[in-house]
């Protein structure tokens, strides 16, 4: 629920709370706070139990939170299941660069390992010296 709530402004919501409400009534208010939102959550899901009650039992898995506008898009048009989901999952696929850039590595790492010179065990000298290159 408060997932973007740090630490730094838990203390911050804190010493608010004890100079609004000081340390004695502070416990009493809290309490209040804590019964008010079980009150709400309470109400909240006999509202969806009454709701689902009355849609009838075809609708005993319905959720409120499906009405959502992004969560009715999410489940209903971009699912793999549908025609749209499909075509944006080949769409992502055909778009993902990693599948290229791998087989150019493993031809690079090929190419590489071609050009890399042998030397023998006892030979000291580098495999390939030019000394007209230098």
């Amino acid at each position: 629920m408060f997932s973007d709530v740090g630490p730094l402004e838990l203390v911050t919501i804190a010493v608010i709370g004890v100079l609004l409400f000081g340390p004695d009534k502070l416990p009493e208010f809290l309490q209040n706070a804590a019964r008010t939102v079980q009150k709400i959550r309470e109400l909240s899901d006999s509202a969806q139990q009454e709701i689902r009650s009355d849609l009838g039992p075809e609708f005993q898995d319905f959720d409120v939170r499906d009405l959502h506008p992004k969560a009715f898009v999410r489940k209903h048009v971009l699912s793999g299941d549908t025609g749209l989901g499909r075509e944006l999952d080949a769409i992502q696929e055909a778009l993902d660069p990693r599948r290229e850039l791998t087989d150019a590595a493993d031809s690079l790492q090929g190419a590489v390992s071609l050009a890399k010179p042998t030397t023998s065990p006892g030979d000291t000298r580098p495999a390939a010296f030019d000394p007209d290159a230098t």
